[in-house]
């Protein structure tokens, strides 16, 4: 047995965290605003107020399987919310006369060394986890199936997470014997947490398995239907006090959010045509043309948000042919010339798409849309295909960087595509936008065998 404390985490850990987290914002007010305020006041005021927005914006929420682009998204949020809330404690003192300047700065080092702290602490636990067997979870998994496998090869893979799988049991739906023996050893294994495919059991034997992990004190999750491989977050919302769940809660549904994206569209996209495309743009299309007659831009309707049709602009890579609006370019494709070869390969043919998301009708990052013979063809053979049309389409995506570019091949290209896609619309953030960004211009470096 290992010597180190076995457990669903430390109840000191939290605590300790408020008072690091609270230590360091005091301690450097003392450098920064100490000498034209109460002490005491800043104290009391501040602190009461960074653990209520700590409570409200679940800054210390962080669990073993949370990622670290979730914890960096919640180190922002709260420095911005901070960062008010200090503007604000001064506004009501504006006698003090603190300049701007000094309360960023302020904000700015106590968020660094809170994020050091925060990150050091996640690294570590993964490390004691993985390396000293403590802080674990020791769990089961009940019904046997595909999604089942794949959690338990997750358990026994990823160490640092720190959960102990202990076994698979494989229930008849027709009789509860094996479930019954599924309690037995959940009790006198005193397993922490039960994980239940809903598709290998029936409702009475769920039924079950919800009241003994109720009665004798066991978390109890449940792994989805192994039909459905696309992802879901659903929505819990009360009407009145009648319980409904939306099937798909879609982040970019919210006001805030789609002006949050729009104003990064517009900001972005303007800073790649004055910067990029102003002087880029007579350079290809005076290559375009030497090598080709035929427009230098090559337009294509598309479907875009609401399945609504739009034209997407490109560089012309391809002699003009009939066939442009009905067949994806292929490897080693005789229509694709020489300075189109160059342009597709570092992306540079997709460039002018950037004036389609100044206007409205893409966004820097989303599903990319499809000719629309392409998504007629699509929409009536692969499942969930049409979700991708919730959002605006994106001149790259989760998809595209995760090796889903260019040529669809065969039905498992598709399939692939649409489930990065869904996932992107159902956890868009901005810092997810940032990474896709990043990623993409990475692989444009490094180069992709599928762009061609």
């Amino acid at each position: 047995m290992s010597l180190f404390k076995q457990g669903r985490y430390s109840g000191y850990l939290r605590p300790i965290s408020y008072l690091i987290d609270l230590g360091i914002i005091n301690v450097l007010a003392t450098m920064y605003f100490f000498k034209e305020v109460n002490p005491v006041v800043f104290v009391g005021v501040i602190s009461l107020a960074w653990v209520l927005l700590s409570v409200s914006s679940k800054f210390y929420e962080v669990y073993r399987y949370t990622r670290e682009v979730s914890i960096l998204a919640l180190i922002l949020r709260q420095m911005v919310l901070f960062a008010l809330i200090i503007f604000a404690f001064y506004g009501y003192y504006n006698e003090l006369g603190i300049i701007p300047s000094t309360v960023i700065k302020y904000v700015l080092v106590s968020f660094l060394l809170i994020s050091l702290f925060k990150f050091t602490i996640y690294y570590l636990l993964q490390k004691y986890r993985a390396d000293f067997g403590g802080n674990f979870r020791s769990t089961v998994i009940v019904g046997k199936n595909k999604n089942t496998q794949a959690l338990k090869a997750f358990f026994q893979n990823n160490p640092e997470y720190g959960y102990a799988y202990k076994g698979t049991f494989n229930v008849d739906k027709n009789s509860d014997e094996t479930l019954n023996e599924c309690f037995e050893y959940i009790s006198i294994k005193n397993i922490d947490e039960i994980y239940c495919s809903i598709s290998e059991l029936n409702s009475s034997q769920i039924n079950q398995v919800v009241d003994f992990a109720d009665n004798n004190l066991k978390i109890l999750k449940f792994i989805p239907d192994n039909k459905e491989i696309y992802s879901k977050k659903l929505k819990y919302e009360y009407y009145d006090y009648l319980p409904i769940l939306s099937l798909r809660n879609i982040a970019l549904q919210d006001s805030i959010n789609q002006v949050v994206k729009r104003f990064f569209d517009i900001f972005f996209s303007s800073l790649v045509i004055i910067f990029i495309l102003s002087w880029l743009t007579p350079l290809v299309a005076l290559l375009i043309k030497i090598e080709s007659r035929g427009p230098v831009f090559f337009k294509q309707s598309r479907n875009g948000f609401n399945y609504k049709e739009f034209d997407c602009y490109k560089f012309r890579s391809m002699t003009p042919n009939k066939d442009a609006h009905l067949y994806q370019a292929t490897r080693d494709d005789q229509r694709v010339t020489k300075i189109g070869k160059f342009i597709r390969k570092t992306s540079i043919d997709e460039l002018p798409q950037f004036f389609n998301v100044l206007f409205g009708d893409m966004s820097v990052v989303g599903p990319r849309p499809h000719m629309v013979s392409h998504t007629t063809m699509y929409a009536k053979r692969i499942d969930k295909f049409m979700v991708r049309h919730f959002v605006k389409p994106g001149i790259t995506g989760l998809a595209q960087v995760s090796g889903y570019r260019g040529e669809v091949e065969s039905d498992k290209d598709i399939i692939g595509r649409v489930k990065y896609d869904i996932f992107y619309i159902e956890n868009w953030s901005l810092l997810l936008d940032l990474k896709i960004i990043l990623q993409t211009f990475l692989n444009v470096v490094k180069g992709e065998d599928k762009a061609y």
